[in-house]
């Protein structure tokens, strides 16, 4: 790897340690109409000026301060009058050179594209009844079922029926409909009845220049610019820096009302340039791990990860969250690439957020994109979720089984008639990665032993933003004459294995509606529409869509599917033998979790083709069986040797 310009020397690797630490709550600054204090943590710099505008781009400096050097590494400077309404920047000087200016590490509020950080009154930002919002209920983790959106893709589709398309301001309307007739967006999620809103990368990304958004670039958002300022593209004027503010708290107000909590996708992983970013032209070096031989270490793929395991870069993306549960009342956060961090900032980052709500839900991806110098057995990895109580992780080998192959997308999943192999990846995810004697961890895809300690350390899911979406990779990788037809049931199959799987359900944006990509694997930066969530689907498919959502009623009903512990697993959770049969069948009961229904059976056929199997002779009430459940059923069967149909599931109970 190339070395960058003002690479660290291997002395500067060892002295990084040595940097004097600061633990004040004022970084950044702190306003009152009477003064305005900046504080910047550089303990590298030689000197650091503050520069003050009048407007967010171009036009001339009003003022340039020479900041004093403070305790702990940080340099600081009062201005005796009102600034509201002003810009600034922070510029350092180190061996002889004045670095590029930058809004600070610690802005909260910025101008257009967030080059300069913005001096605001906070009480202007609450939208009205702000301190008497509330998050929705939530009594334990293994209750969440997760769905996961992008902003843009959500509500930017011409027939969405929403007027504040592709904006923050879309989660705050109801009563939109499709053309046909289809309630959409708010409510479109309140009829399908998840609990909890997963937003892709909202804070103010680099990409999308916020001058321009007549062009339409679409990103994910994946490539960080400023950590604690929501995105300006997302609101309705971004060159306003209290607007993307006030929007994104009117969101989450929204969100609580309606009955949903609000996860935020975060990436302290790594940021979007290196040189040039926030971190850089702070304290050069600091935020980033090195290579031995002083080049930027790239476990992210994205040309640095940032090296948590050092103090202030740990307290920094400690603190970072804390300001986003506490300003703007997150419920949630999921960790992009969780496996560069380190599991002692992972487990002291969600001490703090328990303190500030106990249940705030924290999971991620428990893996890298390259190797890293952090030595594994630090890594916030799966391997290693077992020492992070109450931190959630992917689980790949679920996803892989029941779907095939994300690295090989011809091949076929269990659910989509490849039984031979995948059997106990799915029995895995069904008992939601724990220890449980009758899953084989030796048939596993990508480990050979369990490793969440409970079933709500594991999210399982089939499709995100990441990769093909569901009906992609099975157009892909179901082959045959008859293929085409016979996805609406492999595709309602592998939604059943998912929600009632324990652990956690994830369910991608569009998903329950059959939204495709049309075949393109890695979407960040594709146009709307190859990305947005086409409404029309929800008509077209609307018996998928009805599937799912009573897939969903069924699990909040019965705490037989949210089973939050290991031994409950053990007690309640039995699979049946079913020879070679192809099918995977386990029982429920007696009475499991507090369960109404005192037995529940359920066998997912993962054969393109009809199956027998001998369930306990017992009065069994059908719910789910054809492609079809009806959770006030009175169809009643016996027992003894039964048929499921080709790509279904079954779902029976008995009193």
């Amino acid at each position: 790897m190339r070395k960058l310009k003002n690479h660290p020397s291997a002395d500067q690797l060892e002295s990084y340690d040595k940097y004097p630490c600061y633990d004040g709550n004022d970084l950044e600054l702190v306003y009152t109409p009477e003064q305005s204090v900046f504080t910047l943590w550089a303990p590298s710099a030689d000197r650091v000026r503050l520069n003050l505008y009048p407007a967010s781009e171009g036009g001339e400096k009003e003022e340039q301060l020479d900041m004093d050097m403070a305790e702990n590494g940080t340099w600081r400077i009062n201005v005796n009058r009102d600034l509201k309404g002003s810009f600034y920047t922070f510029q350092i000087e180190k061996d002889g050179k004045w670095l590029d200016e930058t809004p600070g590490i610690w802005a909260k509020a910025v101008g257009i594209n967030g080059n300069r950080a913005a001096v605001i009154d906070w009480n202007e930002t609450n939208p009205e009844d702000w301190e008497s919002d509330q998050s929705p209920e939530l009594k334990m983790y293994s209750d969440i079922i997760l769905y996961e959106l992008h902003h843009r893709d959500f509500s930017i589709d011409p027939n969405s029926g929403i007027k504040n398309k592709g904006k923050f301001l879309a989660l705050t309307e109801t009563g939109t409909k499709t053309p046909e007739g289809e309630a959409s967006g708010l409510d479109h999620l309140k009829e399908l009845g998840v609990t909890h809103i997963h937003i892709l990368p909202s804070f103010d990304f680099a990409t999308v220049d916020e001058t321009s958004l007549e062009e339409n670039k679409y990103n994910w958002g994946y490539d960080p610019k400023n950590y604690n300022v929501p995105d300006g593209s997302y609101s309705t004027d971004p060159a306003n820096p209290v607007t993307r503010i006030r929007e994104f708290k009117e969101m989450v107000k929204s969100l609580h009302q309606n009955g949903f909590r609000i996860v935020l996708d975060v990436v302290y992983n790594h940021t979007a340039s290196t040189d040039h970013s926030n971190f850089e032209l702070t304290v050069p070096g600091y935020f980033y791990r090195q290579n031995p031989d002083g080049s930027y270490s790239n476990a992210s793929g994205c040309g640095n990860e940032t090296a948590s395991e050092r103090e202030m870069v740990r307290r920094y993306i400690i603190e970072s969250v804390k300001f986003w549960a506490k300003e703007y009342h997150i419920d949630g956060f999921r960790f992009d690439l969780m496996g560069i961090h380190d599991i002692e900032t992972m487990n002291h980052l969600r001490e703090e957020l328990l303190k500030i709500d106990p249940t705030i839900f924290v999971y991620g991806e428990g893996w890298v994109a390259a190797d890293s110098p952090l030595p594994f057995e630090r890594r916030a990895v799966k391997e290693n979720v077992g020492q992070m109580e109450g931190i959630a992780v992917f689980n790949d080998e679920f996803r892989d089984g029941l779907k095939g192959s994300t690295f090989d997308e011809q091949e076929p999943g269990y659910a989509s008639g490849n039984i031979n192999g995948h059997f106990e990846p799915v029995k895995y995810g069904i008992v939601g990665g724990t220890q449980h004697p009758q899953v084989d961890y030796g048939g596993l895809l990508y480990c050979d032993a369990p490793y969440a300690g409970a079933p709500s350390q594991m999210i399982n899911f089939v499709s995100c933003h990441d990769g093909y979406t569901l009906v992609d990779k099975l157009r892909l990788s179901v082959k045959g004459e008859h293929a085409e037809e016979e996805l609406p049931s492999i595709d309602k199959l592998v939604h059943t294995v998912l929600l009632t799987s324990q652990g956690i359900p994830f369910i991608r944006g569009g998903e329950e509606i059959m939204q495709d990509k049309q075949g393109e694997p890695n979407s960040y930066k594709s146009p709307d529409s190859v990305n947005q969530i086409d409404w029309a689907l929800k008509a077209k498919n609307r018996d998928i869509f009805d599937y799912i959502r009573g897939l969903i009623a069924l699990r909040k009903a019965h705490p037989a599917f949210r089973i939050p512990t290991v031994e409950g697993l053990e007690q309640w959770l039995h699979f049946l033998d079913t020879g070679d049969s192809g099918v995977i069948a386990y029982t429920l009961g007696e009475y499991a979790n507090g369960d109404e229904w005192k037995e529940i059976l359920v066998a997912y056929n993962g054969n393109r083709n009809q199956a027998e199997i001998n369930i306990p002779e017992q009065d069994w009430i059908v719910v789910c069986k054809d492609g079809q459940i009806h959770l006030d059923s009175q169809e009643h069967w016996p027992g003894g040797d039964i048929s499921i149909t080709a790509s279904s599931a079954l779902i029976l109970y008995r009193q």
